[in-house]
Formats: C-alpha cells, sequence, structure tokens
C-alpha cells in the first residue's frame, strides 16, 4: 500500500508543510500513565471496605490533579525545547553576521559530512549561504543534531491530559456503576487499555498490532503489578 503520493506536486507540498513534532509520544505515555497510577489508588484502597464512593473521590482526584501536572511538565518541557531552538537560532545569525566565513567553513564541512564533494560541494555551499533562513537551517541541524519540526507546548499537554484523564478513568468505572467484584473487573479493564494502546500504537510502528499490544501490556501489566503490590502491603 501506497502511503503517500510520489507526484512532483504532492511531493513538494509535503516536503515544504511546516515541520511539527507529532503528539503519539504524549499521548501513549500519558494513558499509560494515568491507567497505572489510578489503578494504584483502586489497588491501595479497594480492599479496605471503603464506599465505592470514596475510592472513585480519590481515584477521580488523582486523575485531574496527576493529569494536569503531568501535562504542565510536558508543557514546560516542550516550551523549554522551543526557547531552547530560538536561542541557539540567534546565536547562528549573531555568527554568520559576524563570522560569516567561518560559519561557510562549517557549513562547508557538515555538507561534507552528508557525502558531497569537489565542485558540488563548493555549489551546495553557495546555494545553501545564498538563503539565510536555509543556512541557518542547516547550521542547527549539523552543528546542534537540531531537526526542523517545531515543538508545540500547548499541543503536547493536551494530548498527555486527555490521553491521562481517558485512560485514568477506565479503572474507577466499575465502582463508579457499583458492578459485582469491581476491583478484579477493574484490574481486567486497566490490562485491556494498556493492550488496546498498544494496538493502536502499531498503526505508527513496524510491528504487527498484536505484538505491540502485547508489548505495551506487559509494560503497563508490570506497572500495574507494583502498584498492587504497594497497595496490598497497607493492608497488612
Amino acid at each position: 500500500m501506497e502511503e503517500h503520493s510520489h507526484s512532483p506536486r504532492d511531493i513538494a507540498a509535503r516536503i515544504r508543510a511546516p515541520k511539527g513534532h507529532g503528539v503519539l509520544r504524549d499521548a501513549v505515555f500519558g494513558a499509560i500513565d494515568g491507567g497505572v497510577t489510578t489503578f494504584a489508588i483502586v489497588a491501595a484502597v479497594g480492599g479496605t471496605g471503603l464506599s465505592p464512593l470514596i475510592i472513585v473521590g480519590l481515584g477521580l482526584a488523582n486523575v485531574l490533579a496527576d493529569g494536569f501536572s503531568m501535562a504542565a511538565g510536558n508543557y514546560s518541557g516542550a516550551k523549554a525545547e522551543r526557547d531552547n531552538v530560538s536561542r541557539l537560532r540567534a546565536i547562528e545569525e549573531r555568527h554568520i553576521d559576524l563570522y560569516p566565513d567561518g560559519e561557510r567553513l562549517e557549513l562547508r564541512e557538515i555538507l561534507a559530512q552528508k557525502g558531497l564533494s569537489g565542485r558540488v560541494l563548493d555549489e551546495a555551499t553557495v546555494a545553501i549561504s545564498a538563503d539565510r533562513e536555509r543556512w541557518i537551517d542547516a547550521m542547527l541541524e549539523g552543528e546542534y543534531g537540531l531537526g526542523g519540526a517545531d515543538a508545540h507546548p500547548l499541543r503536547a499537554a493536551l494530548a498527555t491530559f486527555l490521553s491521562f484523564l481517558g485512560a485514568g478513568m477506565v479503572p474507577l468505572l466499575p465502582f463508579l456503576m457499583g458492578v459485582p467484584q469491581a476491583f478484579a473487573v477493574s484490574t481486567c479493564l486497566t490490562l485491556a487499555v494498556f493492550f488496546v494502546i498498544g494496538a493502536i500504537k502499531s498503526r505508527w510502528s513496524l510491528s504487527p498490532w498484536w505484538t505491540s499490544g502485547i508489548e505495551t501490556l506487559a509494560i503497563g501489566g508490570v506497572a500495574a503489578l507494583i502498584a498492587y503490590g504497594v497497595g496490598r502491603a497497607f493492608h497488612l
């Protein structure tokens, strides 16, 4: 199956489109952490004989507070990443103004590392350095290892919070609905969520959906088991 068109028009539109970080990592991280941390609350208080409403209340407090904390942390991290790129860009702009010959030598070395040589290397150096923005982009990538993707702090924060909230609510549903054997049902639902997260994640990987599902289930299951063990320890 063709993932995208290779017509000249579509290639030009795709390559020239603004680059940006996706939110896959943020969503997966938020969902797994939401399921695990809420399950930890359920495991810690589920066997104490407390009212299901108390368990739900504690779980909701965890989902909202911890989810917001994670989102705020992710926002701050993404913003710091963006600010660092802006700082380095300002440095390169200043260096190009003050030391253009030295910056061209750096650009030439970067292009040489990519396999260019001889006349092609000379012409590429001249062509790229003739466009200030492309010159700076090449320096950021070659000198600092920074790609062209731009971080979106608010988008990352929202993806983390919403996925945390969605997955974090799942362990609470049996208690909220008053089903029999609520803890056992909560455990099964939490593990099922981990598998579904992995299966969905396979859309962006080379692994089959079931392999990715089992992998994420194993990771989340170990974390949930640790949470359960800690919770049961407080019942002794």
